[in-house]
């Protein structure tokens, strides 16, 4: 009986050890740039970028440490700065639609290169795709006032600031972050039972079987729609790696390797991010059904872009493994 809460806690504490390696550094690196006014320097530089998407300055440190570091290290700078920022419902679905879009590109895009397809290609193509849908929702909820409810970011700070200053000290500052630590274990936690029990009772094979439909319609080959499908659920890492072992023995052209990275640059891991920044207030809409719907739109032109019948296709920019 007491076997699989066992075994759902250890890897739960494995996960969260692996991103508390990653949230941790960059906890208090933001609690240092605070304390010496690095980060309301940084926002005031970044600020003018972040009005063009209709985001407070904030949002670019928030994901500008996404891009480098990846999910987690942009809801540790959330965590960070949750003192001082304001957003709406909408600016937040915005963000993390961007954060969704784009993050982690130093070790991710490795990945995508090892894969077969070009580093710098998807990367801007994640990149660009993030700012132009990013300033989409933002601006469109701005102006028709949909999810225009602010949000309370005081659930991740504790009971008071996760952010302090010299006046009140540290020992609050790592009592904050302490708090901010055990509620991502956790979520973490929740996560994993979540998936376990969506795999237990067969919905993640429904899921899997319903995207592939999409993945097929979008101009990808039939061959690497599965291996894809494993991606776009679970993340980029796995997907990628199955890519990488089944471009070996089937050889894929260097089109099918671009449309398949493509698809899981901009789309992977739709169950567990999705579920992990819906908990930070997200909204589905906005970072599920419309990041999918951007996708299949985006790999389609790609797909026609590239067909051998087209003189004028985009050249396609692959690493051979």
């Amino acid at each position: 009986m007491l076997s699989y809460p066992k075994t759902m806690l250890w890897r739960s504490w494995h996960m969260f050890i692996a991103v508390s390696k990653v949230m941790l550094p960059v906890m208090v690196i933001v609690q240092i740039a605070q304390n010496f006014g690095l980060v309301d320097l940084a926002g005031r530089l970044i600020a003018p970028a972040m009005s063009l998407l209709n985001l407070p300055p904030e949002a670019g440190i928030i994901w500008a440490t996404t891009l480098l570091i990846g999910i987690y290290g942009g809801i540790a700078s959330l965590s960070g700065l949750a003192g001082t920022i304001d957003m709406t419902a909408g600016q937040l679905s915005a963000l993390c639609a961007m954060m969704l879009f784009a993050h982690g590109l130093p070790v991710e895009q490795a990945i995508v290169r090892r894969a077969g397809a070009g580093f710098w290609l998807t990367g801007a193509l994640r990149v660009g795709t993030a700012l132009v849908y990013g300033a989409a929702v933002a601006w469109a909820c701005h102006f028709t006032g949909y999810l225009s409810d602010p949000v309370s970011f005081e659930w991740l700070r504790g009971s008071d600031a996760a952010v302090v200053t010299a006046s009140n000290g540290y020992l609050e500052w790592i009592r904050a972050t302490a708090f901010s630590l055990a509620l991502t274990f956790v979520i973490i936690v929740v996560l994993v039972v979540i998936l376990d029990v969506l795999e237990q009772l067969g919905i993640t094979r429904r899921i899997t079987a319903a995207i592939m439909p999409l993945l097929r319609v979008s101009g990808l080959n039939a061959q690497v729609a599965p291996v894809t499908t494993v991606g776009v659920l679970l993340g980029l890492t796995y997907g990628g790696a199955l890519i990488i072992e089944e471009a070996e023995k089937q050889d894929f052209s260097p089109r099918t390797r671009l449309l398949a990275l493509s698809w899981l640059s901009l789309s992977h891991s739709l169950i567990e991010d999705t579920l992990l920044l819906m908990a930070l207030g997200a909204d589905l809409w906005v970072i599920l059904v419309g990041r999918v719907l951007v996708t299949l739109a985006i790999v389609a032109v790609l797909a026609r872009l590239t067909t051998k019948d087209n003189r004028s296709a985009v050249h396609v920019s692959v690493q051979r493994p």
